[in-house]
């Protein structure tokens, strides 16, 4: 499986654009590569900048990814990280049916938004059939509906400048005697902003489920499956995540995974 890996990289630092997509596998590296100070991970993860510039200075930045038909959706979408978080906070939501809850936005933004989901689901919707991969290497297809994420970001007024979106979430993924880590996640502006980028309370038809990330979950669709938070709770707008976590932009990117997971 490493070398696999190693020689997709290695055709990306070749060839540029036309295999940079293509490099970005849902393959899972070897323990060892997890260590941040491996010298072939510092080496894949050279590569996966180059990844990264390719597809930002080359590619188009509004380029849809993949649709599909409702004949293509053949299994239920699998879950995937924590399926029933047992937070007290969340669990509370769970008990009334999420009517309390609301999306808070904050950061740099010229108006701070708390949006219930009644809110959310008077906005202009966006309704996709699209393919999760997950970074272990399976995949599924799902319909998903929800508000664009641009159409939040534009009714707060992001401001000039601004680089990235944080996703703060309800599921605690690591408990500690402090109190554990709950989920977090960035994106650029670039992905915020794009089409497909949506946040979804529907999938298949149906209220977004629990296991799948009940109230509110991002797609991201050009992005590898842990970037597409769950269970959201509040969107900030920052500048710089190097002083958040461990400084790499997500709870799974803080601990080896790359914060750019294009497909």
């Amino acid at each position: 499986m490493t070398r696999k890996i190693l020689t997709r990289r290695r055709a990306l630092r070749l060839a540029g654009a036309g295999l940079a997509t293509a490099s970005m596998s849902g393959c899972k590296v070897l323990d060892s590569l997890s260590d941040l100070g491996n010298p072939v991970r510092q080496y894949m993860e050279r590569a996966n900048q180059l990844t990264f510039a390719a597809q930002r200075g080359l590619l188009d930045r509004d380029a849809l990814a993949r649709e599909f038909t409702a004949s293509d959706i053949r299994q239920p979408q699998r879950p995937n990280g924590v399926t029933n978080p047992q937070d007290a906070a969340y669990l509370e939501h769970v008990s009334t049916d999420f009517a309390n809850y609301r999306l808070v936005v904050s950061g740099r933004v010229a108006r701070p938004q708390s949006l219930s989901l009644a809110d959310l689901h008077a906005m202009p919707a966006r309704r996709q059939i699209t393919r999760h991969d997950c970074v272990e290497g399976w995949s599924c297809i799902a319909q998903w509906t929800g508000v664009p994420l641009s159409e939040v970001l534009t009714r707060a007024g992001v401001e000039a400048g601004a680089k990235y979106i944080m996703l703060h979430c309800f599921d605690t993924i690591e408990r500690s005697l402090s109190g554990g880590v709950k989920y977090y996640e960035t994106i650029d502006m670039v992905d915020a902003m794009h089409a497909q980028t949506i946040l979804a309370y529907g999938m298949n038809g149906a209220t977004l489920p629990v296991p799948n990330g009940a109230p509110l979950r991002l797609r991201v669709e050009r992005q590898l499956g842990y970037k597409m938070a769950k269970y959201i709770r509040a969107i900030e707008v920052i500048d710089d995540f190097s002083a958040i976590g461990r400084g790499r932009g997500g709870y799974w990117e803080d601990r080896g995974y790359e914060w750019y997971a294009g497909i």
